[in-house]
């Protein structure tokens, strides 16, 4: 994050906005509302002949144009074979990705939708073969573009970043970096344990606000986080409770998930790795965006005494689980 990207997004008036769709020959009927989301800037924008559509201006500096429309076309290829995702819409331009004033952007079409009701065991079974489909296509082939989950970008990297860079309070700066330290141990132990798991081509950020049901099912809304990783990022994230709950969801949803891509069990044995590693990211996250105006009105506990305590404790839990017994489906 740098003061380039601030003042880039803080030149991104609605004027603008508006303009920037009439450059690719969308004009706008005044109707303009900003969408929750941090990372990007997403507006939902009436259209004088025809549906509200939805914009997204990416984060600058983030994603090279490559890596964008590799996700864009990772998700035209689900299209293609009926998944129901949302994909970046091909305009006059022929081009999914369209640049206006320094802005990089794509258009969608607005699709709305419902959390999905995850106590359900027909919803996960449900949800299991949406994302084995998903998975099936993802693994016929790689990334060149996009980067990778794992320990060194989802682990090293964002400790590093928030050690460097005077983040955590001087009184608790050895406390973290001891239990950061044993995490990224622990995470280590169990990839190990898992052995060579192969990866593939994933949503990246499988949680259920990336998922609106409809009485059609499931879709996607958003791959903007897509990566290569286990097949189980996508999976673990929709599970949750205790135990003996965790089980019986995971087994609903490898019930539909199978039915269109095989599961590896060895894979169980990285859920609470891979939950650790998003922890340290997550924060990291924050502290890579914490000058942009948004996020101290978006999230006013960061970088507080209390929320780097609260982390110290959370990942000393994580490296507990770590070294439980994984997860196995009944």
């Amino acid at each position: 994050m740098n003061d380039s990207t601030v003042l880039s997004f803080s030149t991104l008036t609605p004027d603008c906005v508006l303009d920037a769709l009439e450059s690719v020959g969308l004009y706008s009927d005044g109707r303009l509302l900003a969408l929750n989301s941090y990372e990007n800037r997403v507006y939902q924008i009436g259209i004088e002949d025809g549906p509200p559509l939805v914009a997204k201006f990416y984060r600058p500096a983030r994603w090279s144009d490559a890596a964008i429309l590799e996700e864009h076309a990772f998700v035209a290829e689900l299209v293609e074979r009926e998944i129901p995702v949302v994909p970046a819409m091909t305009l006059a331009n022929g081009k999914t990705l369209h640049d206006f004033a320094g802005f990089r952007f794509a258009v969608f079409a607005r699709h709305g939708g419902r959390a999905p009701e995850l106590d359900d065991p027909a919803t996960l079974e449900w949800m299991g073969r949406f994302i084995g489909r998903i998975h099936a296509v993802g693994a016929l082939k790689t990334f060149e573009h996009r980067p990778a989950l794992n320990i060194v970008t989802f682990g090293e990297e964002p400790r590093d970043y928030l050690l460097a860079n005077n983040f955590i309070p001087p009184d608790l700066l050895e406390a973290y970096r001891s239990v950061v330290t044993q995490a990224l141990d622990g995470v280590r132990r169990c990839f190990d344990r898992a052995g060579d798991v192969p990866t593939l081509r994933l949503h990246g950020d499988c949680h259920c606000g990336n998922v609106l049901w409809t009485d059609a099912g499931p879709h996607f809304v958003d791959f903007d986080d897509s990566r290569s990783g286990p097949a189980i990022q996508d999976l673990w994230m929709l599970l949750s409770g205790e135990r003996r709950d965790m089980v019986r969801q995971l087994s609903d949803l490898l019930a539909g998930y199978e039915d269109f891509a095989e599961f590896d069990p060895r894979e169980l044995h990285l859920i609470e790795a891979l939950r650790t590693l998003r922890l340290i990211h997550y924060a990291a996250w924050l502290a890579r965006r914490w000058d942009d105006p948004a996020f101290p009105v978006a999230f006013p506990w960061f970088n507080t005494q209390r929320y780097w305590q609260d982390r110290i404790l959370e990942l000393r839990e994580q490296v507990a689980l770590m070294d439980e017994a994984p997860l196995w489906t009944t």
